[in-house]
């Protein structure tokens, strides 16, 4: 007896953000394979770049399905002036032309965006195609390219309620609520390990204080750091990831670790470990990193990225954690050494980091946005076979 085989194509890239929480529902529909059914996946993604790594490592090595990656030419869609944007007109072109033979081939029963300029050629061929597509926005306000793929999106999936306000008429009609999805590794403790990796003895009285400046580090982040480091360290464990520049830039800084200081140029298998291990995170307020530390009930100080070259996506990220009560934010002028001490002299109160921890999980729910998302992708591909 053959299998009865669903093929389902995801399409998002260009950073780990549009990549990851789409592993995490792949994942789960990869549960969906048995002796009756199996589940192929395919990947489509940015041609450069990290893509390619990230799908290879993270999907098409594990297995309960079939698993596939297809690149394409990408042009980045900027709401400002730019040379580039005329130039990337034609990799948008290229790049749909190859969606459209890319998803002709494969004829994949559902396509999911999890949105990024990558996404956006896949799910304007999706539309020509009438293959359905869902479209997932992780931030609370919808970027450019949700705002695209809406248009034609089956459904319209948000990570906040409150999202919806953005959107109109019909398309307010399509949202759903579903939270953001995280890897299944962050709903698991492993703070013991984190504590060992970074060699922390349990019985330790201070407080870890984890510092995320991203793969390539926060500037503005890393000087406020090392500028408050002597007073730091007087209550805190401080695990500092700086990110790559600012460890070339800084070689005596990253020898200066001690007991009280351990800098990182990046943490990488142990990040999940490291997360759950802290008391207090200071780090940026991109959406997924915002909801990797709340689904760990970590109470935060958020120092969004502002100002030119930013959509403001981490300002509405932000403030929206810090009106829940899950985080301090302090926003561009406001980041300044007494904010930042002020705002960790707070967080030293357990009864207060559990008051946020709590907010944390209130955002987040109980249940996995993965496993939803998951769920609503399998219903809609029985109810267009049974229409059909």
């Amino acid at each position: 007896m053959s299998k009865k085989k669903i093929v389902i194509a995801f399409a998002g890239g260009g950073t780990g953000g549009h990549i990851y929480p789409g592993i995490a529902i792949a994942d789960e529909l990869k549960k969906n394979s048995s002796e009756s059914t199996e589940t192929e996946i395919h990947w489509i993604g940015n041609s450069k770049g990290m893509d390619s790594a990230i799908i290879e490592k993270n999907l098409l090595s594990s297995g309960g399905s079939i698993s596939y990656f297809h690149g394409i030419p990408c042009g980045k869609l900027r709401r400002y002036f730019s040379l580039k944007n005329f130039t990337d007109l034609f990799k948008i072109f290229a790049g749909f032309i190859k969606s459209f033979f890319i998803l002709k081939k494969i004829k994949p029963d559902f396509l999911f965006s999890k949105g990024g300029f990558v996404s956006v050629p896949p799910c304007a061929a999706a539309a020509i195609l009438k293959i359905p597509y869902f479209t997932h926005e992780c931030d609370f306000t919808p970027g450019l390219a949700t705002r695209i793929n809406s248009k034609k999106a089956s459904r319209i999936l948000i990570s906040y309620e409150e999202t919806k306000k953005y959107f109109s008429g019909f398309q307010k009609e399509k949202c759903i609520t579903t939270g953001n999805p995280v890897r299944p590794a962050f709903y698991n403790d492993s703070s013991e390990a984190g504590k060992k990796f970074l060699g922390i003895k349990n019985d330790c009285k201070k407080n870890i204080l984890l510092i995320l400046g991203g793969s390539l580090g926060a500037s503005q982040i890393n000087n406020l750091v090392i500028e408050c480091l002597d007073e730091l360290k007087k209550d805190y464990i401080v695990v500092h990831q700086t990110g790559k520049k600012f460890a070339q830039e800084n070689p005596d800084i990253m020898s200066s670790g001690d007991d009280s200081y351990k800098p990182y140029e990046f943490i990488f298998n142990e990040m999940v470990s490291v997360i759950q291990s802290a008391d207090v995170i200071i780090s940026r307020a991109g959406a997924n990193s915002l909801w990797e530390c709340a689904v760990c009930s970590k109470p935060m100080i958020l120092i969004p990225l502002c100002g030119a070259g930013t959509r403001g996506d981490q300002v509405d990220n932000a403030e929206y954690f810090a009106s829940k009560g899950a985080a301090i934010t302090l926003t561009g002028k406001d980041a300044t050494k007494e904010n930042l001490l002020n705002a960790l002299a707070e967080m030293k109160n357990s009864e207060t980091r559990n008051k946020f921890a709590e907010n944390c999980k209130y955002i987040c729910k109980e249940k996995k946005p993965s496993e939803i998302i998951a769920n609503l992708i399998l219903e809609q591909i029985k109810n267009d076979v049974s229409c059909n």
